[in-house]
């Protein structure tokens, strides 16, 4: 059995390592060949199991039952006309072709409708520019025609996102680009930054409530410690650290083929083209091959950590703030081919510098056995059973342990759990707490787990509650909801921080 579970791996991995597989929402029966075939699977598993084995009463159980949920494509050489493809009871394909049938003809009486859906599906499933709030819209209109139709196929439900996250400052509901407040803060900033030497204390207070589009690039190079106050020495400060990282990467950079480094290279190689795969920007050859030099020269000068999967993603925040400095339109698309050498050089060496400062704080993270998470998600367990011992008792009444869904919290700093916009807002409040990265994030972590209460109280199996913390629904989230869950955070540090027996049980 052990033998044919891993044939059926390997023929399913066939493809290259770190490939990312297009996600199918198709608004009617899948009439792909691929598609079809997951959703035999899903009738035939409908027909076939009672009800009380369909959901998994433990950790290892669920991962049996969705070990799979992501071959969609992964099988195109299979014989579609073998018997157990067969299986698809007559009145089912009977009923799925009159849905269809029924479908089609609602949207030849609306014309409109169905231009406007036809004209957003990509060729070939490819990622398409996607820069106006219309998309959001649409899809969440979509939603109306795609409800009933899952619930008569039994489909698996797959969060609904734009093809494209923007990369935004502004909220997902579309805010003005300017207030009077946001001139009036921005003027303050640029007196800060301007001054002889810049008072990083003041500049921390006014980058708590977030950092103007405008000046967030000088902002984040001084709190994160690698610019220095002093106007007068920034200048060949950079030049100085610019030269030593590519000094670096003469000296190390080659070794990447040497026999004790190719695990590493090879792993990064790996992760790279699966760092935000739903934007263009990191798709691009170019891009990739800076991310693959910045992690692989971190790495070798951090031997005690080395390359751990998930530092990848720490590495974006920085790469869009630093282009963004030179790019006045959303980035998602820019081609940075546009670009002169020297910008794209100066970008390069101040992402790595940045994301090491900002990991020389997290490193217990990435050591062996990763023991700063260890920690950290025995903390958040801590901390959640004294501010809401119900949602806690839910938990451990389900079996659902916390390591199960906070560990990739701690690991990418809630990066896959929030757009790319978000992080970025949320990363101008940690540059300016002292231990953002490390202590505050631990109250976020704690405020976003209760922020989705009232969902997790309503999950009453272990399968529906871990695919709800997998998969929660921030794609709209902007500068709004990130505003209200720092601001329950420090309301949470200050309330437990200081008072470790406050509220105990």
């Amino acid at each position: 059995m052990a033998a044919e579970n891993s044939k059926q791996f390997w023929k399913r991995s066939a493809k290259l390592p770190g490939s990312i597989q297009p996600v199918y929402g198709a608004q009617h029966p899948p009439l792909d060949p691929r598609l079809t075939k997951n959703f035999i699977k899903e009738r035939s598993k409908v027909n076939t199991v009672p009800l009380k084995n369909k959901k998994a009463s433990s950790f290892h159980e669920f991962a049996r039952n969705t070990s799979d949920a992501w071959d969609i494509g992964d099988d195109e050489e299979e014989d579609f006309s073998s018997p157990s493809f067969q299986t698809l009871n007559s009145k089912v394909a009977l009923a799925t072709a009159a849905q269809v049938l029924e479908n089609h003809s609602k949207l030849r009486v609306k014309p409109e409708r169905s231009q406007s859906t036809t004209s957003d599906v990509p060729a070939n499933y490819k990622v398409i520019k996607s820069s106006s709030d219309a998309q959001l819209s649409r899809n969440s209109s979509d939603t109306c025609l795609r409800n009933p139709l899952h619930k008569q196929q039994s489909l698996p439900l797959r969060p609904i996102i734009p093809l494209v996250a923007r990369i935004s400052d502004q909220n997902a509901s579309g805010a003005p680009p300017m207030t009077v407040r946001e001139k009036t803060r921005l003027e303050k900033f640029r007196q800060l930054l301007s001054s002889h030497n810049t008072d990083l204390d003041e500049l921390r207070k006014c980058s708590w409530p977030g950092v103007p589009r405008e000046v967030r690039p000088i902002t984040w190079r001084l709190l994160s410690g690698y610019l220095p106050a002093n106007t007068e020495r920034r200048k060949l400060t950079l030049q100085r650290k610019r030269e030593e990282y590519f000094g670096f990467i003469e000296q190390y950079y080659d070794s990447r083929n040497e026999e004790h480094h190719q695990d590493t290279y090879r792993q990064i190689h790996i992760d790279i083209p699966r760092t935000n795969p739903l934007i263009p920007l990191f798709q691009q050859p170019l891009v990739q091959e800076i991310f693959e030099r910045i992690l692989f020269i971190w790495a070798i000068r951090h031997p005690a950590s080395g390359y751990v999967q998930g530092i990848n993603d720490l590495v974006t925040p920085f790469f869009v703030v630093f282009l963004s400095e030179y790019v006045e339109e959303d980035v998602e698309n820019f081609d940075v081919t546009n670009l002169s050498q020297d910008m794209l050089r100066s970008i390069e060496a101040d992402s790595f510098w940045c994301m090491s400062k900002l990991l020389d704080g997290i490193q217990d993270n990435y050591t062996f056995a990763q023991p700063g998470i260890q920690k950290k998600v025995k903390a958040l367990e801590e901390l959640v059973s004294r501010i809401d011992e119900q949602v806690h008792s839910h938990f451990r009444r389900y079996e659902v342990e916390y390591l199960q869904f906070a560990f990739r919290w701690m690991n990418n700093l809630l990066m896959r759990e929030l757009p790319l916009r978000c992080t970025i807002r949320l990363w101008d409040t940690y540059q300016s707490e002292p231990e953002g990265f490390s202590h505050f994030h631990l109250y976020v972590c704690a405020a976003f787990l209760i922020k989705w209460r009232k969902e997790i109280l309503d999950e009453e199996d272990f399968q529906g509650l871990l695919m709800l913390l997998q998969n929660l629904p921030t794609i709209h989230w902007g500068n709004e909801e990130i505003g209200l869950l720092l601001a329950e955070a420090y309301r949470l540090k200050y309330m437990f921080a200081d008072a470790p027996n406050h509220y105990r049980r």
